[in-house]
């Protein structure tokens, strides 16, 4: 859809390296948020997610993350830094930048006494943009693609909290976006409801959708997205490829075996860590000596070893490796 009538030349007040052209539809410099008594929520995050990414913005609750995205949003001022949305400067920009955006932030305001459908004509009436000739077949279609087309007739107060969410990305669907924000989507719901939510970001990315998801679940950012960022205490510890983050810490040992009392005791003679029993398996954290002596020195104590390797890295692994926290894994 066009842009509002507000307008500024291409890249105007941008940084070298921020425009949306450059492959970043987000880009932060020592963006800072100080409130009033001191509290530091954002302290000089630097961010860069790249256009057509499903980028996870990773980190537990009170780490920041609802604060940057009001920042970005244009809704709150930063302290300090630069934050810079399609290549323009928000909040400066947030009338030019917000039509191309769509958001769901802390969770949808729902009319319950309206049906889903109602509820996103009364969205796109409250809309100066959008073409009212056109209204219902835009609904219509928000609608499909959220998949509600059945329950566009039921009032919203009947709806299960992941057809509620699904309502709110359908109001934040109604026009054509480049970008689309959530906060916390999954937050409250059954795995039921997680599912249809994962199931619909990864449909939005793969029609060309930037989808910006921030979480305190490992497991989700880990199922759903290509990138992600770890937030803890208002300050960005890493961002990349999910893929890399993993990858950079070391996978936990795991032994299968009949004998599993016994291997855990050999494992941690040999030095090996955090050692977890769970029916066959032993796990722990790799050592840094050669396994082939552990493996060993396994078999020498008369366990019967059935497997025995070092599992691929999780982002969980990865985030205790870097913050020495532990972490939410699943809802």
């Amino acid at each position: 859809m066009g842009e509002a009538s507000v307008r500024e030349p291409d890249g105007a007040g941008a940084e070298p390296g921020v425009r949306a052209g450059d492959g970043a539809v987000i880009a932060t410099r020592a963006l800072t948020k100080r409130y009033r008594g001191g509290q530091l929520a954002v302290d000089g995050l630097h961010l860069t997610v790249p256009e057509g990414s499903v980028f996870g913005f990773l980190g537990p609750n009170g780490s920041g993350k609802t604060t940057t995205i009001r920042m970005l949003m244009g809704l709150i001022e930063p302290t300090s830094g630069t934050a810079h949305v399609l290549g323009r400067p928000m909040p400066r920009s947030a009338r030019a930048v917000l039509p191309h955006v769509g958001a769901l932030i802390e969770g949808p305001a729902l009319y319950g006494f309206l049906s889903g459908r109602d509820n996103l004509l009364r969205y796109d009436s409250a809309d100066p943009t959008a073409d009212p000739r056109t209204r219902r077949v835009r609904v219509a279609a928000a609608l499909d693609r959220v998949g509600l087309t059945a329950a566009a007739g039921k009032k919203a107060k009947a709806y299960s909290l992941g057809m509620k969410q699904r309502l709110g990305l359908a109001a934040a669907l109604l026009q054509p976006r480049r970008l689309l924000v959530l906060d916390e989507p999954t937050n409250g719901l059954d795995p039921q409801g997680m599912r249809e939510i994962r199931t619909l970001v990864r449909a939005l990315a793969s029609d060309g959708i930037t989808v910006f998801l921030s979480s305190h679940l490992l497991d989700e950012i880990e199922q759903v997205c290509t990138h992600a960022a770890v937030m803890a205490q208002g300050r960005l510890i890493t961002q990349g490829p999910v893929a890399d983050l993993a990858a950079g810490a070391r996978g936990r040992l795991a032994v299968t075996t009949p004998d599993p009392a016994d291997a855990a005791r050999v494992l941690k003679e040999q030095g090996v860590a955090d050692v977890v029993v769970a029916g066959d398996r032993v796990t722990g954290e790799a050592p840094e000596r050669d396994l082939a002596e552990v493996n060993a020195a396994l078999v020498t104590a008369g366990v019967r070893v059935r497997g025995f390797g070092v599992e691929r890295a999780s982002l969980e692994d990865a985030f205790v490796a870097l913050t020495g926290e532990g972490f939410d894994v699943a809802g």
